[in-house]
């Protein structure tokens, strides 16, 4: 679990680069390279405000160990209030 001041998602990582999404800190925040492809299903959970889910790794890979979890909650009083 990795706490952020802040989250880049930048949609421009290729299919041809051999993975489903790369994550990485940036400062006091989060960038999450992902796919147009991911990019596109990201915008549309988040108008419909749906949970979702970033697989990070390479593609050919079986064991993936990274997720980049984006969750609506009910009740404000748990988030981070900063």
């Amino acid at each position: 679990v990795t706490g952020a001041s802040f989250v880049v998602f930048n949609g421009a990582l290729k299919t041809s680069s051999g993975f489903l999404a790369k994550s990485s800190i940036v400062e006091d925040g989060l960038m999450v390279q992902i796919t147009r492809e991911t990019m596109e299903g990201l915008r549309q959970a988040l108008r419909d405000k749906k949970d979702f889910r970033i697989t990070c790794g390479q593609v050919d890979t079986g064991d993936v160990k990274e997720y980049v979890d984006i969750c609506w909650v009910e009740n404000e009083e748990k988030t981070n209030k900063g």
